[in-house]
């Protein structure tokens, strides 16, 4: 049975969520991009492994990495807002939060960062998906920072908040699946008496949280992605969004489901372990800085 130690443990600052974040995004980002790719084909022609030898072979290793300037800004934004709240609120208080609010403090955050993080994240998707589109219609974006000052001048700045609602939803719900359902396996695992508070701990409970929030967040992605990636006028709100995938069958709800879990269980619990390990070696005592 694991000893429970009385010394007071070491909280995290404010920002270690998103740094932490940003350091997983990096290590992922061929697996997320994939998954923008096969979420995007109009009919399902390809697999995640063929899919990914396909841009491999067609544009280059190099290629896997498309979007990655964006993919570290969003999870800067995005993430660093969401872990942020979530974090400053949960050290706040002296007990630890019950599920039920850590929960609503985790979706409130979630949607936070998902408004936050909406510019990023829309250029994200751009850039991943740039090299499906003929060579004359490709947006060529240099990094995120062009493609975000490209946006504003051609389109307006409102365009960086297209796909807001369906985003801040999604990423409400991300969040609960990840950081509620996270500390939630975590306590469940170290009280059973068999974990320590240890990596193994951490990755078990971080890739349980990793399903979790796959399942939950899947029909938001597909549309989100949909949505950013439309030409003017094609969906003229969410709903004709989600009439259009009904059409061809409720699955298309979950098109790429298991892809998006293989590629958020490595970024969740590298996001994890970065961030325990930011605790422990750059942490701080509860009310002291």
């Amino acid at each position: 049975m694991s000893v429970v130690s009385n010394r007071p443990k070491k909280v995290g600052s404010w920002y270690f969520g998103g740094v932490a974040s940003a350091m997983a995004a990096a290590c992922t980002h061929p697996l997320d991009l994939v998954k923008v790719h096969l979420q995007t084909q109009q009919k399902k022609e390809f697999g995640m492994v063929s899919m990914g030898i396909r841009v491999w072979k067609q544009d280059g290793v190099l290629a896997l990495y498309n979007g990655i300037s964006a993919s570290i800004l969003r999870q800067l934004t995005y993430s660093m807002t969401r872990f942020g709240i979530y974090e400053t609120y949960k050290q706040s208080k002296d007990a630890p939060l019950p599920f039920s609010e850590s929960s609503l403090v985790a979706l409130a955050s979630g949607f936070c960062g998902g408004v936050v993080g909406n510019p990023a994240d829309m250029i994200n998707v751009r850039m991943q998906n740039d090299v499906k589109l003929p060579i004359n219609e490709r947006r060529n974006y240099k990094n995120c920072i062009d493609g975000l000052i490209h946006v504003v001048r051609h389109e307006g700045i409102i365009k960086l908040f297209n796909g807001v609602s369906m985003t801040a939803s999604r990423a409400a719900f991300m969040t609960l699946g990840q950081l509620a359902f996270y500390d939630k396996f975590k306590i469940l695992l170290i009280n059973s008496g068999g974990f320590e508070d240890k990596p193994l701990t951490h990755m078990i409970a971080s890739s349980s949280a990793a399903g979790v929030a796959t399942f939950i967040t899947q029909p938001f992605d597909v549309m989100k992605t949909r949505l950013m990636n439309a030409p003017p006028g094609k969906y003229s709100d969410l709903m004709s969004c989600a009439v259009d995938l009904a059409v061809t069958g409720p699955l298309s709800f979950f098109k790429g489901l298991i892809p998006a879990f293989i590629r958020l269980a490595p970024h969740t619990v590298l996001t994890f372990i970065f961030l325990e390990q930011l605790i422990i070696n750059f942490g701080h005592l509860p009310h002291s800085k």
